[in-house]
């Protein structure tokens, strides 16, 4: 986008605008808009495509970026045992925080009482049919097939599906293979690395019409909703919006503190990305910049490409935070007491719920459910919530971005491998 205004000389000039003034003027736009023609339902098949359009952009090219960007670090590294250390204490990292995501939106919500005192018949009720056949399909599989399924039978069955796990497992195994190879995988590696460096450029490209895909998504959910459906609900808003805050600031600031960086310096750096992961609530749509960025701030490329697609399916803090809250918020709008005892139990559940299905669709959704039902309590309280999902999506997908950052910074140091000069330089060049 562009700005036209007069330089010193009087003359008039055209100015660029960056990445987040295009984003924030697309987000006051469909709001506007999504307030004039609410209940459009004409209008809301027009702003419709703008939205699908981007969000299939972004689709499109994460899967590549995933795929190229692990082989050519694996490959690079190309140490299994090294790769294997990683993995571990990643994967212990994750289920820390997580773990105290979930207990400070279980604390959270005993402190404030969202659901208390809610009259049932001032909420809006939401179609969820959908939601429920997923979880009750994905409620159907254990936990050793959950580990099973990470196992890709059909490798470009997971491509189409977009499913992250099994592509993860394949790239690693593949990477580890052009490795072991020697010189004869020099050209594969090199061909992986061409593609990295293409889509870089296709990620470059589709960031100019977030500003258009920002502006289809905000105004189509304020066209549907619209902004009265969110005050009967706004105690709920609140708390989730207030809690995540805090979790970031006090949870993700020390243990940032304690590894030697700042919270907030991250935040900064990630502010254009953090915006569009804002208004799209699509965590997909800032990875291939979230990787590039980190890259770029210090953190090794065979870090950062297998700590931040991990972290998609195992570290969203935000997710754990609202999927907390939101099962104690449907207990206490019908009354349901938990006792302690039954809300650890709520925990150990929602542990091992949200792991199980990061993967499908809906995944929040679908986890709140399963959790529910394994709970004993009503599914059609998530109804309720349904209205003003995309409201609380937003926060908790910027939340789930912070926090694998910040993760792959902290495996970076933990391995020793921090590029402090160059996080400094890049620093230095932001600020300038």
């Amino acid at each position: 986008m562009i700005a036209i205004e007069k330089n010193k000389g009087g003359f008039f000039q055209v100015k660029k605008f960056g990445l987040a003034a295009q984003i924030f003027a697309g987000l006051v736009l469909g709001i506007i808009v999504g307030a004039v023609f609410y209940g459009n339902q004409t209008a809301i098949a027009v702003l419709q495509p703008f939205g699908d359009i981007f969000i299939h952009l972004i689709k499109m090219i994460v899967i590549p970026i995933i795929v190229s960007a692990l082989i050519v670090s694996i490959a690079g590294v190309g140490d299994v045992k090294k790769l294997g250390k990683l993995g571990v204490k990643t994967i212990i990292y994750f289920e820390i925080i997580t773990t105290l995501a979930l207990g400070i939106g279980l604390i959270a919500a005993n402190v404030f009482h969202p659901g208390s005192g809610i009259n049932l018949s001032n909420l809006a009720k939401t179609d969820i049919s959908s939601y429920e056949q997923t979880a009750k399909s994905s409620g159907q599989s254990s936990m050793a097939a959950n580990f099973t399924n990470i196992i890709p039978s059909n490798v470009f069955q997971s491509l189409a599906q977009g499913d992250l796990l099994p592509v993860i497992f394949f790239s690693v195994i593949f990477g580890i293979g052009v490795a072991s190879i020697g010189k004869k995988g020099t050209p594969v590696s090199a061909f992986f690395n061409g593609v990295l460096e293409t889509m870089y450029w296709v990620t470059n490209f589709v960031m100019k019409f977030a500003a258009f895909g920002v502006f289809g998504l905000i105004g189509v959910n304020v066209a549907q909703f619209g902004i009265a459906s969110l005050l009967p609900l706004g105690k709920l808003i609140v708390v989730i919006y207030a809690t995540m805050i805090l979790f970031v600031l006090l949870v993700l600031g020390t243990v940032a503190k304690i590894a030697g960086t700042n919270v907030l310096t991250l935040i900064g750096i990630l502010k254009d990305e953090l915006f569009l992961a804002f208004t799209t609530a699509s965590s997909e749509a800032v990875l291939p910049k979230l990787m590039d960025k980190m890259v770029r701030f210090g953190c090794p490329q065979a870090i950062t490409s297998f700590v931040v697609p991990t972290g998609y399916t195992f570290n969203l803090d935000g997710s754990a935070i609202y999927q907390s809250i939101a099962a104690l918020f449907v207990a206490q709008v019908y009354g349901i007491h938990l006792s302690l005892g039954r809300q650890l139990l709520l925990l150990a559940v929602l542990m091992l719920t949200s792991k199980g299905m990061a993967g499908v669709t809906g995944a929040s959704f679908v986890v709140l459910l399963t959790t529910l039902g394994s709970m004993g309590l009503p599914l059609e309280g998530v109804a309720f919530i349904a209205g003003i999902d995309r409201i609380l999506d937003m926060l908790r997908t910027v939340v789930n971005v912070v926090g694998n950052a910040l993760a792959t910074v902290i495996m970076s140091k933990s391995e020793g491998r921090f590029d402090q000069a160059k996080a400094d330089a890049y620093l230095n060049r932001a600020s300038a």
